[in-house]
């Protein structure tokens, strides 16, 4: 009785040989948009000036159906000019925030205090939903770059951003509240209130309101991000604590990828990572955050996750990635069919597809729980994630020395389950000398252009 090899097994089959597993064209990757895959005009303004610029991208669950369980999950790119500062606001949504580039300084009020934190590159920290918060750029010349990971509380998919200070487009919160209230809580008259904490346009000299109108005409939100003097800076900046690697467990303080050794490393690349059950403020999101090196040349040894879905952001460098899914992930809108109909889709959906891209930095891309992937470097490559449903994720290798799953399945099933008897897939398996990352260039084809290359110095 012959024994069929279930999906997931064919799908590993796939990775190991995808040249010649995958009868997948390059014209028909073309033709089928990559649905893992959001380039950076994917991403919409949300305020822009002179200062720095908000951009949030586009919803995950409007681009495939494959990422409903993402619905609840927005990425927001903070970019900001050297001494500016991001005015007090609150959020309707939890935030994980990660510093890409540049130096900031966090405050971060609670109802009796607040801290202060010194953050730079590889710097991240939760900002629980209704936490106000401001960041200044503290460096003299380098433009601060911030990604957030976004999760909303009230409405799925969608929050909103509560200003302490008044602008064109938005007005202070404080002006919602009715001129008793006000009066009643602050203990003073309506008009000093206004005077103090509400922009009162109405009295403002006729040509400050013309400049400000003219300034405020040319970008949506002229009062979000504000420049402040290195007097400011300096102000702001005293007490501010630095992430250490006591603080990779705190509750509050920020924990740096850098502090830790990474998981995964040779001369090839890094892998660095902190897990939900490493830091408290990740634990109770069942997040994760990474950030990966992946040297000019080489290769992220393909992979895929038990159970966290990656949300991948390309920070410097540029390379490719492939991702093996099934045939119909690029629909979002399965259109009605008749039983029949839906066993022949069911029937195509089964097929394996490679999905490919290539990345450059601001690209963004989403690695679905089970879908193997694989990524190569054409320049230093670096890149940084965020994990969702992380709790006891498995991440997988399928190549490589150590710690590849593969090699682990009892030889009577390789037997059964491989177009080559035992002794030829453990052949294979031990062709690869290298773990987690390798030569992108596979040794055979290199030797050869070697060979080539003192051939031609030869003549």
């Amino acid at each position: 009785m012959a024994i069929k090899a279930p999906f997931q097994l064919l799908m590993l089959l796939g990775i190991i040989s995808l040249a010649s597993s995958l009868s997948v064209s390059s014209r028909h990757d073309q033709e089928n948009p990559n649905p893992f895959l959001f380039k950076y005009n994917r991403f919409q303004t949300l305020f822009e000036n002179e200062n720095g610029h908000i951009r949030l991208l586009q919803r995950f669950d409007k681009r495939s159906e494959i990422f409903e369980n993402l619905q609840n999950y927005r990425l927001l790119e903070y970019n900001s000019k050297p001494h500016t500062l991001f005015l007090p606001q609150h959020n309707d949504a939890d935030f994980i925030l990660a510093i890409l580039s540049g130096r900031a300084i966090l405050t971060v009020l609670n109802s009796n205090d607040r801290k202060s934190f010194n953050l730079e590159r590889g710097d991240t920290i939760k900002l629980p939903a209704g936490t106000i918060a401001y960041l200044a750029n503290q460096d003299d010349k380098q433009d601060l770059r911030v990604l957030d990971l976004v999760i909303p509380v009230n409405k799925p998919g969608q929050f909103q951003s509560f200003l302490l200070s008044g602008s064109e487009n938005q007005q202070s919160f404080l002006s919602g509240f009715s001129k008793n209230i006000l009066e009643a809580s602050f203990n003073a008259d309506y008009e000093e209130i206004e005077r103090v904490l509400i922009e009162e346009r109405e009295k403002e000299p006729q040509h400050r309101r013309d400049l400000r109108d003219r300034r405020r005409h040319q970008s949506s939100e002229a009062n979000v991000i504000v420049k402040v003097s290195r007097e400011q800076i300096e102000e702001l900046s005293k007490n501010a604590k630095s992430s250490s690697k006591k603080s990779a467990s705190s509750e509050s303080e920020p924990f740096n990828l850098g502090n830790r050794d990474p998981i995964y490393s040779n001369k090839f690349g890094n892998f660095l990572e902190i897990t939900p059950e490493k830091n408290p403020q990740l634990q109770d999101l069942g997040i994760l955050v990474n950030a990966v090196e992946i040297k000019e040349g080489s290769l992220l040894l393909p992979h895929y996750n038990s159970r966290a879905t990656l949300i991948v952001a390309v920070v410097e460098g540029k390379g490719e990635f492939e991702l093996v899914g099934q045939r119909n992930e690029n629909q979002h809108d399965q259109r009605e069919v008749d039983e029949e109909e839906e066993e022949e889709e069911q029937d195509r959906s089964r097929q394996v597809q490679r999905y490919r891209a290539r990345l450059s930095p601001g690209d963004v891309f989403v690695i679905p729980a089970g879908h193997p992937v694989a990524v190569s470097a054409s320049s230093n490559l670096y890149l940084v994630g965020f994990g969702i449903n992380a709790e006891n994720n498995q991440r997988n290798f399928l190549a490589g020395e150590e710690d590849n799953v593969i090699s682990q399945i009892h030889r009577p099933v390789k037997e059964l389950a491989f177009p080559g008897s035992a002794q030829q897939v453990d052949r294979l398996l031990k062709n690869q000398k290298q773990s987690y990352f390798a030569n992108a260039q596979p040794q055979q084809r290199e030797e050869e252009s070697q060979r080539k290359r003192g051939h031609v110095s030869s003549i």
